[in-house]
């Protein structure tokens, strides 16, 4: 088992000025029983001619050209492809640990099947990194650190892509990478938690992201906000919507509004609260906006909570706290 296949998934698509840098990373771990499964998106940089030139050189190295479009597509293929005993992902701009896969690999066979082994990540880029991507970095690794990712799952993806690895069985349980939902790795995250699988403690940085201007997660419309608040409430009606408790929505900004108007359109009610007295018994979409307060006169209400600003996030839980309702049963953060 400790010398078991680690397929490695990799959609490329123009990122051929960094691919050289992530395959060398990839050639330099120090477990050395991988293969790397290397799908074209239709480049139309040279990143082609690049994978052809390493696969040629190495014979772990699989290249392939998408049949369909788009990234969902590419690891449907590399997937249909993959003959390892465990299955981990890669962005082909980023750039891996020397000991990812020995790391990931190490965890999962000592946590057995039913979980998912996750590393820490950390930003790297030419021009600097802003704070907000800083603070991401920070609080995703503080949940990674204790393995408490599931904790605030509607918030943002809590799995970092691509710095994880999974029993193969495992992830073809939680339906591998079959759905057309986007962003494909927060969906996954959403199924890994859906079917109980849960999640390793790490303390090492083992995946390195590269920040760029034109990096996909940053310019494509899969990853704009709509699709995020669009798939957080599609698992939070599947996985903890309890028709039999009333439901609010807490914040009528554009994350709340958002969520509101998709609430109507499912023709679900709701409440909607907030704490700005300049709201408060105004009318939006037709429902009237109630002091926070209201909560406490509904029985065992479920809230969803979408205001930003981190001060009033504190707020909100102690208030929640203060009144027993408990996170992830009672209230879910979505932003």
């Amino acid at each position: 088992m400790h010398d078991a296949l680690i397929s490695i998934l990799m959609p490329v698509k123009n990122t051929a000025a960094y691919l050289s840098d992530c395959i060398t990373s990839v050639r330099r771990q120090s477990y050395t029983n991988w293969e790397l499964i290397a799908i074209n998106d239709h480049s139309t940089d040279n990143s082609l001619e690049i994978l052809k030139g390493y696969a040629s050189d190495d014979s772990r190295i699989q290249v392939y050209q998408n049949n369909g479009k788009g990234i969902i597509e590419a690891l449907r293929l590399a997937f249909s492809k993959s003959k390892g005993h465990f299955i981990t992902r890669m962005d082909s701009d980023d750039i891996m640990h020397p000991d990812k896969l020995t790391v990931l690999q190490s965890s999962l066979i000592k946590s057995g099947r039913g979980n998912v082994a996750i590393g820490q990540v950390k930003y790297f880029s030419e021009t600097g990194i802003s704070n907000g991507y800083q603070r991401y970095e920070a609080w995703l690794n503080s949940l990674t650190l204790t393995g408490n990712n599931y904790s605030d799952l509607y918030k943002e993806c809590v799995i970092p892509s691509p710095s994880w690895m999974i029993y193969k069985e495992d992830l073809m349980a939680c339906d591998d990478f079959k759905p057309n939902r986007y962003p494909e790795d927060y969906d996954l995250t959403f199924r890994c938690y859906e079917n109980g699988l849960q999640c390793i403690p790490c303390n090492k940085v083992l995946h390195f992201w590269r920040d760029y201007p034109n990096r996909t997660s940053r310019t494509h419309i899969h990853y704009a906000q709509n699709y995020f608040l669009d798939i957080k409430l599609y698992y939070f009606l599947k996985l903890h919507y309890n028709e039999k408790r009333p439901l609010t929505v807490w914040g009528a900004g554009n994350k709340g509004k958002t969520i509101a108007k998709n609430l109507l359109d499912h023709k679900i009610p709701f409440f909607w609260v907030c704490d700005n007295p300049k709201k408060i018994n105004k009318e939006i979409y037709h429902q009237t906006m109630r002091d926070f307060s209201f909560l406490k006169t509904l029985d065992r209400p479920q809230s969803i909570v979408t205001v930003a600003n981190e001060e009033a996030q504190k707020e909100i839980q102690n208030y929640m706290h203060k009144n027993e309702m408990q996170s992830m049963t009672d209230y879910f953060f979505f932003c």
